[in-house]
């Protein structure tokens, strides 16, 4: 790997990047208030790169090894000096460090000079420090996590547009590359029963993957793990395909079966090598689901469109996720106070950059080791043209879906078809795929119904139905501009099924606000109230909580009748059950985790039985 580098550095080999820039692969045009909501990576025209190493150009990286006290990130020291300084000097990190176009594989898809791969993250070489302009000298911090492959710097002049190859830096690398990592709980498919699921760079071939947990102090189980990956080939379009394209490594599943209700546990990831010897990662714990229909205190996080940042601010120039960090710190800070995490929809916002996952699955590791974190199909994993999506746009880069069915776990009958129902305490949920054909006559649409349907509401009285995109009611500016206030077709035949089974709130997201709105059905009020709701469920209460971190979206100047609270920030939605019969509801920005909207809903199990309007159960005079 030396060599390779010191080969360049004498310029002996003309290395040519050829890329290919997809500006166009974040599709979201109606989503631009706060930032232009392009994904950053994407501006970079790394096919226009040529070489210009210079030899009076350098680059050093500094710790050599990483996370040698066992932590899976690492601050990293990076001297630049460049001869010809400008303001347009960049710095990207590539990993593996050896990118040049000799490493690209051939496939019938490439021509030489063959396309290899993006950077992962950068940053202008002035950043931080004006003075580089002047000096051509700084020093740059980076935060690293472990991604399965070493890594290199590479300087760049010309800006984004024009690139131009100056210096690569020495590759660095973590103790142990291919350890386990960023574990991430769900539940299962049975009230008892909650799954991890981890990234490694083990193949089953090299080493076995398995979870050892149980009770803190008491003997530990050991339960075997599947193994999961997705090759280049399963990526749909561009960028996913070519530039965005990176090793993700491979994903281990374990069931954690038979668990008691409300039960403290640990456990640890594990890999036995085939020399017999163990790999494990660190400790975690997690407290297992109620059993259902239980009377105790139950607290769900919901919120949808939260995206990446990065801790270093790289990549941040383009104000892409102005809010992840805000909202994923918020929600770590209160952790003790959270249950279960419901993620509905547009996770990294990765858009075929495949190594944004990593990233994102460390942002959230905090909190998904900890709790289960569920979550929705957005249009920025799932749409792709012509794969069987309800939407044709590239929204997802060409993931079409892949990475995130394979690296969570949702309990559904086929992952690729993202709706599932889940139950947990007093709570039953309904999850819906938007990017899926959603209306009546669909299997999804049968599916919905027979998931609303099996809520037993004297055990389970809070019914929460939710989905990406807003199939109810919003207030934002485009589906103003649209005409409809909601996804073209959303409501039409969705809430039929909302009344009928009576759902007490749906949650949305796809919309980067937060918006409140009345018990609504067929576009009418049907409760007056504002802070507290008793009595007969007779609409549906729905909730746009796309705060989540992404680029605000603004609201319509046009008034809506059934809006009640509107906000233009970050921010998350969290349902605390009291009792079978109190229910509270509360909106927290994320900047502070202060409560600023709030109701509660009272009410007795016959005030669900009660016929209301298209919800009333059929009757007979026959005695």
């Amino acid at each position: 790997m030396e060599s390779f580098f010191s080969f360049l550095s004498l310029k002996a080999t003309f290395l040519l990047i050829f890329l290919v820039n997809f500006s166009e692969g974040h599709k979201h045009y109606r989503n631009k208030e706060g930032g232009d909501g392009v994904q950053p990576l994407s501006k970079i025209l790394i096919h226009k790169t040529v070489n210009a190493i210079h030899e009076k150009a350098s680059v050093h990286a500094s710790p050599l090894l990483l996370g040698t006290t066992g932590k899976d990130y690492e601050w990293v020291t990076v001297n630049v000096v460049g001869p010809n300084p400008s303001a347009n000097d960049w710095l990207g990190v590539f990993s593996p460090a050896k990118f040049n176009a000799s490493t690209c594989p051939f496939t019938e898809d490439y021509y030489e000079p063959y396309l290899c791969t993006a950077p992962i993250k950068y940053k202008y070489a002035n950043h931080s420090n004006a003075n580089y302009n002047k000096t051509g000298k700084n020093t740059l911090y980076f935060r690293l996590i472990n991604q399965r492959a070493d890594f290199a710097f590479a300087l760049f002049s010309g800006g984004l547009s024009s690139p131009k190859l100056v210096a690569i830096s020495n590759a660095i690398v973590f103790a142990n590359p291919k350890a386990p990592l960023y574990p991430r709980l769900a539940l299962g498919k049975h009230w008892d029963e909650m799954t991890v699921t981890w990234t490694s760079g083990y193949d089953i071939s090299e080493a076995v993957p398995f979870v050892e947990w149980g009770f803190a102090g008491e003997a530990q189980t050991r339960s075997p793990a599947g193994t999961l990956t997705f090759p280049r080939g399963s990526m749909c379009d561009e960028p996913a395909r070519t530039v965005g394209w990176r090793d993700p490594g491979f994903f281990h599943t374990s069931f954690l079966k038979n668990l008691w209700p409300n039960s403290k546990y640990t456990y640890k990831l594990g890999h036995r090598l085939n020399t017999g010897s163990y790999i494990w990662s660190k400790t975690y714990n997690f407290t297992s689901s109620p059993y259902p229909g239980q009377d105790s205190l139950q607290k769900v996080i919901i919120f949808g469109d939260m995206g990446k940042a990065e801790r270093d601010g790289s990549n941040e120039y383009a104000d892409y996720q102005p809010g992840a960090l805000l909202t994923t710190d918020a929600l770590i800070k209160d952790l003790d106070n959270i249950d279960i995490v419901f993620h509905i929809g547009d996770m990294p916002y990765a858009n075929g950059y495949i190594s944004q996952w990593d990233q994102f699955t460390s942002q959230v590791e905090p909190i998904a080791s900890a709790v289960p974190y569920m979550v929705a199909s957005g249009n920025h994993e799932r749409d792709t043209p012509n794969t069987g999506g309800f939407y044709d746009t590239n929204d997802s880069g060409g993931e079409c879906g892949v990475p995130a069915e394979t690296m969570f776990f949702v309990p559904a009958e086929n992952r690729a078809k993202f709706w599932y129902q889940t139950d947990y305490g007093m709570f039953h949920f309904c999850i819906a795929d938007t990017e899926h054909d959603w209306r009546e006559g669909s299997e999804q649409y049968r599916f919905i119904e027979k998931c609303l349907a099996a809520a037993d509401r004297n055990k389970q009285p809070w019914l929460i139905f939710a989905a990406h995109r807003v199939l109810g009611y919003s207030s934002n500016s485009w589906y103003g501009q649209e005409g409809q206030f909601s996804e073209p077709m959303g409501r039409d035949d969705m809430q039929k099924l909302w009344q009928k089974y009576k759902v007490d709130i749906a949650f949305y997201g796809h919309v980067h606000n937060y918006e409140r709105i009345c018990p609504i059905y067929q576009n009418q009020c049907v409760n007056s109230e504002i802070s507290h709701y008793s009595g007969t469920v007779n609409g549906t209460i729905h909730v746009v909580v796309g705060g989540g971190g992404s680029h605000l979206s603004d609201f319509s100047t046009l008034k809506t009748v059934w809006s009640v609270y509107q906000d233009l920030d970050f921010g998350y939605t969290k349902l605390t059950a009291f009792n079978h019969s109190s229910l509270l509801f509360e909106y927290m920005k994320s900047s502070d985790g202060k409560v600023y909207d709030s109701f509660t809903i009272s009410r007795d199990y016959r005030d669900v039985l009660a016929c209301v309007h298209d919800g009333c159960e059929p009757t007979t005079l026959a005695t």
